[in-house]
């Protein structure tokens, strides 16, 4: 059942793709999706790991970064692995509520898990105070920075991700508590920091902001799924494009941040990304860059 209805999907989605022209194997070749959700999930979503990654491999591309807000998924990039051979997928650890929030013990289990796949560590996204106050929501929320510091359960997840060489995402944080973070963690030997979404709502970040974070050392995120959405959620094209040529490519990476079940899955919603960029003045190596050299150069990969 599984493998036909992946099938199925599979057709209807080619199918489509390949009337409207905007989606071959060769284009995606190489390309590693930074932040893909994926069921099994508590929230709807899209596609499940297992047929996402043979999607994904169909396509050409190279890797998946399977995240998800309430669970680890290194277990499940082991899986995945397993079952389909020739994805590289890596998993990583939310540091929401349903974990423990700001839990390095937490950490430490994910990323022994068989395999060592588990990469990445997300400070808390939905359950951030940043979001929560944002939304107005009266709810317990995890806090990263106070009085423009951060806090002392921040220090102990920083000393782990240092010591395990891990990513760290600046998750559902503000554009300035990002900032604080991305100085105290380099200065406490944090090679791999990536902002997470940096230019969605409730990061927001500011070219100057950027700009920055990158002469930190930082990558900034840039993502797709917004602008699938009615009305979009994320800045417009034009935007993002413009924030990329200011910043550099050098210090960006293009994600997806697809899995909702009401938008376009991965690899469509990245190729379209692509494109726009491209249509903006963007080259293809520059593409290149932000799609597959920098993702794997975050995940410890070599050359494709």
């Amino acid at each position: 059942m599984r493998v036909l209805s992946f099938t199925i999907l599979s057709m209807i989605l080619l199918s489509s793709l390949s009337l409207s022209g905007v989606l071959c194997a060769q284009e995606l070749a190489g390309v590693i999706d930074f932040h893909a959700h994926s069921d099994p999930d508590s929230v709807p979503r899209s596609i499940d790991a297992l047929d996402l990654a043979r999607l994904a491999k169909s396509q050409g591309m190279r890797g998946l970064v399977l995240k998800n807000h309430f669970e680890p998924t290194a277990s499940l990039a082991y899986v995945v692995r397993k079952e389909v051979p020739g994805i590289e997928a890596f998993g990583g650890i939310a540091l929401d509520l349903p974990v423990g929030g700001l839990n390095p013990e937490a950490i430490e289990k994910m990323a022994s898990v068989k395999g060592g796949w588990g990469r990445v560590v997300w400070l808390p996204t939905v359950d951030s105070e940043n979001d929560v106050r944002r939304s107005k929501e009266n709810r317990p929320f995890v806090s990263v920075v106070r009085d423009g510091k951060i806090t002392p359960e921040v220090v102990k997840v920083l000393t782990v991700i240092a010591r395990r060489d891990l990513v760290l995402e600046t998750g559902h944080s503000s554009a300035q508590e990002s900032l604080v973070i991305i100085r105290e963690a380099r200065q406490r030997g944090i090679k791999r920091i990536v902002v997470t979404h940096a230019m969605s709502p409730g990061e927001d970040m500011t070219v100057p902001q950027m700009q920055e974070a990158a002469k930190m050392g930082a990558y900034l995120e840039l993502v797709a799924n917004g602008l699938f959405m009615n009305p979009p959620r994320e800045p417009d094209i034009h935007e993002i494009a413009a924030a990329i040529k200011a910043v550099g490519p050098e210090h960006c990476i293009l994600a997806s941040d697809l899995g909702r079940a009401d938008l376009p899955l991965h690899p469509e919603g990245l190729k379209r990304f692509f494109d726009g960029l491209l249509k903006q003045g963007l080259k293809q190596s520059e593409i290149d860059v932000m799609a597959k050299v920098n993702p794997a150069k975050l995940l410890g990969l070599g050359p494709a």
